[in-house]
């Protein structure tokens, strides 16, 4: 048999080439691998544990099942498809987020009732339409980044969405760059009853709810005023005569079904009440529900929908 022997240059170069050939094989890899987003969260069949605050028991039920109820509870289940398939993604995207932070390990549960905590939940409202809406979106998620997004959403914006989740929710643990204002559409709907509304709390209720929030005990305030606000004009700290309190912790300390938000355009102490008007209801970050109805109705998809209050987000399955 016959060798064939190279001498040096030409070793040189076939050794050059070989690694410039394996360089693109390696750089048409990673690009394919780019474009291909594998995820490990648990899919639809999946079986959770949840707690349910109402009985104080825990119950054992697939994914999917719980986001019916989930999506149930949280939007009127005769509004269109495309809404409530919105509804289910950011569900979805929603309790598996929470589920990958170990929200509810100390319950040994994945998920809960209690709004306070999680998401609303309402078995009995579960119809075909809800049904469809989780199985037309089966496993698909919104991420940014290739991480799975917060997916905050809430009943009407009051006409425009909050720029920040601090500026809504005071939340400022993580960068949510995919938080975003919009236009909200919804809150000129016919239907929506939460465009303006007004609210009253009895001093004695105030002052334990700045106590609760502060630890600051008084008998009485005599004024109040917002001290900050943000970019969207919702406030963000209020001043009861020289004592600051976080805009969203008192809201929610006084019950955030009747002080709908911190969109809020008159405020005052009169005597022994506290006075307090607004528009919209919920804290305003994400996808509003009454806009993603009307969206929906223009005929916008689930995706455009999402993608309408969500900055460079993905839609994806998981695996």
């Amino acid at each position: 048999m016959k060798i064939i022997r190279c001498n040096k240059k030409q070793d040189k170069f076939i050794l050059v080439l070989f690694m410039l050939c394996a360089a693109c094989i390696s750089l048409l890899s990673g690009c394919g691998e780019e474009n291909k987003t594998v995820q490990s969260w648990p899919t639809d069949d999946t079986v959770i544990r949840l707690y349910q605050h109402e009985t104080d028991n825990v119950a054992e039920m697939t994914l999917e099942e719980y986001l019916c109820g989930v999506v149930a509870g949280e939007m009127d289940n005769t509004w269109p498809q495309e809404a409530l398939k919105a509804q289910a993604i950011l569900a979805r995207t929603f309790t598996l987020e929470k589920m990958e932070q170990g929200a509810l390990a100390e319950r040994n549960v994945d998920a809960s009732t209690d709004i306070h905590e999680f998401q609303a939940y309402d078995a009995a409202k579960i119809n075909d339409a809800i049904r469809d809406a989780v199985d037309d979106t089966e496993n698909e998620v919104v991420v940014y980044k290739d991480k799975l997004i917060k997916a905050w959403f809430f009943a009407d914006g009051g006409g425009v969405t909050a720029a920040t989740a601090e500026e809504g929710l005071a939340y400022d643990k993580e960068e949510t760059p995919y938080i975003q204002s919009v236009e909200d559409p919804g809150t000129n709907h016919l239907e929506n009853p939460n465009t303006n509304w007004e609210a009253e709390f009895a001093m004695t209720e105030v002052t334990k709810a700045i106590a609760a929030v502060t630890g600051i005990s008084r008998e009485h305030y005599n004024s109040v005023k917002i001290t900050e606000q943000g970019p969207t004009g919702r406030a963000e700290t209020l001043q009861f005569d020289n004592v600051a309190v976080g805009a969203q912790a008192i809201r929610l300390a006084l019950g955030g079904e009747k002080m709908k938000s911190n969109l809020i355009e008159e405020i005052a102490v009169r005597g022994d009440i506290l006075y307090v008007k607004g528009k919209g209801y919920g804290h305003g970050v994400g996808m509003s529900q009454w806009g993603a109805r009307v969206l929906a109705e223009q005929g916008k998809s689930a995706e455009e929908i999402i993608q309408y209050f969500f900055r460079d987000i993905k839609i994806i399955e998981t695996e």
